[in-house]
């Protein structure tokens, strides 16, 4: 071999050597790039990429079978159940005996454990006539009121856990001690919302150290607010707070007072009845998990950060 070498290695010309020595160098593979962007259809000047790429770092958030995110998908009431389900642990404050108590909802359907859950935990309700209307479509107004209230349990969870209440929606039923999520083949995840997610990964998110002196300014800023109408902190922030429905105003004022509030593309507009996005989906679950601090604020210096809702700015 090394004789055969020698024989042709005159007939080489130079840059055909380096690129057969260049050809021995690994190259980048795609796995180093998964830091600047996770999926393909979720770039990294998208408004919502922070958002979207820290909870799926943390393994809250996943997309599709083909790999793709959809952040400008609807949300329909059965994902946006699973989604909180699986990235909140929240006290149960009272019962059902399964997601499937509802007319429209199956048993074995995929998402009855997380409405069922999403139920006990105050968090989401069902309709007159017994009815949950899974595949319905879920407005930003009622997203937030939702997350509203995580925020509100987070600080008061102790006194929660204690008080649990018992609401007959049918025949109640020993509950199991652990559940799963009926596994569907893979062909027909793209049928259901398939945010497939950890609980235990999203629990397991490591505390947020307490803030720097420089952030005491704006604590106090955040305390004044607080202790103002909740029809102040919406009329005085949201040019379309007409639009928010009163039975909403103190859980938008709360969510508002927390950061957990994001509008794109414009941050003083709220769009109250707009359907939910799986963008905007992801940055509220984001903002929530910051505010009970079990993620990082994002950054200063991102496009993202401008249209967080900001009470202290004002």
């Amino acid at each position: 071999m090394n004789g055969l070498l020698r024989l042709f290695l005159p007939l080489i010309s130079l840059p055909t050597l380096c690129l057969l020595l260049l050809s021995g160098i690994p190259k980048e593979t795609s796995a180093q790039n998964t830091a600047q962007q996770i999926f393909p259809d979720v770039k990294p000047d998208h408004w919502a990429q922070p958002f979207i790429q820290g909870l799926a770092e943390k393994n809250i958030v996943a997309g599709y079978p083909d790999g793709t995110f959809r952040p400008e998908q609807s949300v329909n009431r059965d994902e946006f159940a699973a989604m909180i389900d699986k990235a909140f642990n929240q006290p149960p404050v009272r019962q059902i005996s399964s997601g499937s108590a509802y007319k429209d909802v199956p048993e074995g359907y995929w998402a009855a454990p997380a409405i069922e859950d999403a139920y006990e935990q105050g968090l989401m309700t069902g309709y007159p006539n017994g009815v949950f209307r899974p595949n319905q479509n879920v407005s930003k107004v009622d997203a937030i009121a939702a997350l509203s209230k995580v925020v509100n349990s987070t600080s008061t969870k102790a006194q929660t856990a204690t008080q649990v209440t018992t609401v007959p929606v049918a025949t109640q039923q020993a509950r199991k001690p652990t559940r799963k999520f009926a596994l569907l083949p893979l062909a027909m995840t793209s049928l259901m919302q398939p945010l497939l997610l950890a609980k235990a990964n999203a629990a397991s998110v490591p505390p947020v150290q307490q803030m720097g002196k420089g952030e005491e300014a704006k604590t106090s800023a955040r305390s004044a607010n607080s202790n103002r109408p909740s029809s102040y902190a919406v009329t005085s922030l949201y040019a379309d707070a007409e639009e928010i429905p009163q039975d909403k105003v103190d859980e938008i004022a709360k969510a508002t007072r927390a950061n957990l509030v994001v509008n794109y593309p414009k941050r003083n507009v709220l769009n109250p009845r707009k359907t939910l996005s799986r963008g905007e989906m992801s940055a509220l679950v984001y903002q929530t998990l910051v505010a009970a601090g079990r993620m990082e604020p994002v950054a200063i210096n991102t496009p993202a950060y401008q249209y967080i809702v900001r009470p202290e700015n004002r």
